[in-house]
């Protein structure tokens, strides 16, 4: 890995050894623009050190089979890998994605890296902006639980991930692609219920296992808004048979 790789890792180390979530994703060869903030997470503690282990692990392997090529970022949330970032061909595509596909504890694998030169350093430092403006003002929107949320931007995209209501994602949703500078919003979001969001962890304290999104026309029963695009995802798991995860794509308002 990079020596930002690296330096990122130690800072994952010690924030793991202290107890700490809300680390950066790795990244493989540049920068990642990623909001996460430690403080009221829906995830049990025990699952955000997986979080940041598996982006660990994660960005070991893809830097394997990069070799130095390419920009990737690997940001996790409750277990599920987000890749994304610029390689140079569809063959390195997926052999990073089967290289993170087995990590251990990888529930599944959500693959949005480009086949095309890597981004510029003013393109990222634009993505960390959009970024910081977008978790600026989730925390700002009543109803949105913003510190269970993590937002990654790569090239003007912005994804949202989290254990969130479709009231929730609804709200996230209209928050990103409302902010200056987004020209997409990629949700990878595991609904809950109301009830769940309320109590989301069992009496031991353990986040419950992923469970399989179940694709929707609409976000809580309500008509695809226009130039919604939804793609399930087939997802490789360690403990049950492959199951879909919801993946929606949604343009800025005009």
């Amino acid at each position: 890995m990079t020596s930002l790789s690296t330096r990122s890792a130690a800072l994952c180390l010690a924030l793991a050894a202290a107890g700490l979530a809300g680390c950066a994703a790795a990244v493989v060869g540049g920068a990642a623009a990623v909001g996460g903030l430690v403080a009221i997470d829906r995830r049990s503690p025990g699952t955000q050190v997986s979080d940041q282990t598996i982006e660990l692990r994660a960005g070991s392997r893809a830097s394997e089979v990069l070799g130095g090529r390419g920009h990737i970022n690997i940001t996790s949330y409750y277990r599920k890998a987000l890749l994304t970032g610029e390689v140079p061909t569809e063959e390195i595509r997926q052999r990073v994605q089967a290289a993170v596909a087995g990590t251990p504890d990888v529930a599944g694998v959500v693959n949005e890296l480009a086949v095309m030169a890597d981004s510029t350093l003013a393109q990222r430092s634009n993505d960390t902006l959009i970024t910081g403006k977008i978790k600026s003002s989730l925390l700002n929107t009543n109803g949105v639980p913003a510190n269970s949320i993590k937002v990654v931007t790569e090239r003007g995209t912005t994804y949202l991930m989290g254990r969130l209501t479709h009231r929730e994602t609804d709200l996230a949703t209209e928050v990103a692609r409302t902010t200056g500078g987004v020209q997409r919003v990629v949700r990878v979001v595991d609904f809950i219920s109301e009830q769940a969001a309320l109590h989301p962890n069992d009496a031991s304290g353990v986040t419950p296992a992923p469970a399989p999104v179940t694709s929707v026309p609409g976000i809580g029963g309500s008509p695809t808004p226009e130039g919604v695009v939804t793609h399930p995802v087939t997802q490789p798991t360690i403990v049950q048979p492959r199951q879909p995860i919801q993946v929606q794509t949604l343009p800025p308002v005009k």
